[in-house]
């Protein structure tokens, strides 16, 4: 029997080409997805878009005969980033389907799914009955044929983005600024062209060609390693700041003029901000693990923080639950109520270049007053036993005085001077993840290596 629990994750399919998925999985995942959306919605089309991996045109084809068999039309909309994806599915009113593996090697790749308006399909929102409708297919169950076949057409829409977020953010008027791109070989360097074209802005591109072999270095930002060689590169130029994209470009990471990142809890905190002045709502999301400076900073601004889970599927349903503006996650994702609540690391650097260009002073002044606290980033743990290792770190912690436990997403441990951490499992491999902050770096370092040794004893 056909078990497909190895890729479809909580949030996505996910895995190795072709050792864990190939075309017949594709095809098998594209008819289930089809049966799923029309029987949910009545859905008659879906729409498709892939990075630039070798592997990414085949299986969104065989994706895309999946879906056609089960009568549902296809619009294809090519190449495009994650958040173009979502684009089409929220301006077309159509579910959609992303073929990228995001920042993971080359070897890999994956389908980001969601329905019409770009609302989330996870683990706990249609993602499970997709994968159970797949293993039958891929087992051969029987199905009627559809009174039609479905029909393919394709759409290019990468204009229409770029317009649309231009709509959101307007950077026509602002001083002009010099700013270093590393779109690590992934589709920032497709989009970001587009979007930025025309302005005053002077862009200084690095690897910006299509390629999913990652030539350069992982298209993952979130690894400082990463980053490297876009600090060198703002440096180097004299630039004012510095956008460094992951592979799919849903994520954006931001570099000062010295060449220093800025955390994401501080783009967060400034976006929320911006999004706040425009009066047009008060409830801001936030992760549990990004920076307590968030919170203490929406309310400072007259906005109401609601802290959420980690992970898109739970932002979105909370963004929607409470009619948010914006959310963000220490991760470098960013959602946008003017954006279907789904992520874009576009529309975020383009809020921070808008910032910066509307006002004189460098990158690290502005941000300043959004960074108050010192931050470990997330150290990873490989630990057989997570939950007897966080129990051990709960009990150890339940004999100090004054501390404050929260179970939300793992465990959250507040202490008496403001500083916190919070450890939880990984979702799909024997790993503990551990974000620590404090009001200090020697603080900081004290409390992330206490709790590190207890969780590697």
């Amino acid at each position: 029997m056909s078990d497909l629990s190895s890729i479809i994750k909580a949030y996505d399919v996910r895995g190795l080409v072709p050792e864990q998925w190939d075309e017949d999985v594709a095809r098998a995942i594209g008819a289930a997805f089809a049966e799923f959306v029309h029987a949910e919605t009545g859905a008659s089309a879906v729409v498709t878009a892939h990075d630039m991996r070798d592997s990414s045109v085949p299986l969104s084809r065989a994706f895309a005969e999946g879906v056609l068999s089960r009568g549902v039309d296809v619009v294809e909309a090519g190449l495009g980033s994650t958040d173009m994806l979502y684009f089409a599915a929220g301006s077309l009113g159509m579910p959609g389907a992303m073929f990228t593996a995001s920042h993971n090697p080359a070897q890999y790749n994956g389908i980001k799914l969601c329905r019409a308006g770009a609302a989330p399909i996870g683990q706990d929102s249609g993602l499970v009955q997709i994968r159970e409708r797949s293993e039958q297919l891929l087992d051969g169950a029987t199905v009627p044929g559809p009174e039609r076949l479905g029909t393919v057409s394709s759409r290019d829409l990468v204009a229409e983005y770029a317009g649309y977020l231009r709509g959101l953010v307007d950077l026509s008027g602002i001083r002009p600024l010099k700013v270093v791109v590393d779109a690590g070989n992934g589709m920032g360097g497709f989009t970001v062209p587009v979007v930025l074209a025309g302005l005053p802005l002077d862009v200084v591109p690095m690897y910006f060609e299509l390629d999913g072999s990652f030539p350069n270095h992982e298209a993952n930002p979130l690894d400082p390693a990463n980053l490297v060689d876009l600090q060198a590169g703002v440096r180097e130029h004299g630039a004012d700041i510095g956008l460094a994209f992951d592979g799919d470009a849903d994520r954006c990471f931001i570099v000062d003029e010295r060449g220093e990142p800025v955390s994401p809890s501080a783009i967060t905190g400034l976006v929320a901000v911006r999004e706040l002045a425009k009066g047009t709502g008060t409830t801001i999301i936030h992760n549990l693990i990004t920076s307590r400076a968030v919170p203490e900073i929406v309310r400072e601004h007259g906005g109401s923080p609601v802290r959420t889970r980690v992970g898109h599927s739970f932002i979105k349903e909370e963004m929607a639950r409470t009619d948010a503006v914006f959310g963000g996650e220490h991760s470098a994702h960013y959602y946008f109520r003017d954006f279907w609540r789904a992520d874009t690391g576009m529309l975020a650097a383009m809020h921070v270049l808008a910032a910066l260009g509307e006002q004189s002073r460098p990158l690290s002044e502005l941000t300043e007053a959004y960074e108050r606290y010192v931050a470990s980033g997330e150290i990873n743990s490989t630990v057989t036993d997570q939950a007897g290792r966080v129990a051990a770190v709960r009990e150890t912690y339940g004999r100090v005085e004054g501390v404050a436990f929260d179970e939300l997403d793992g465990l959250t441990v507040s202490l008496p001077d403001g500083a916190w951490f919070n450890l939880r499992a990984s979702n799909t491999e024997p790993l503990l993840r551990l974000n620590v902050e404090a009001p200090d770096a020697a603080r900081m370092a004290g409390l992330r290596d206490e709790v590190l040794e207890m969780v590697r004893a």
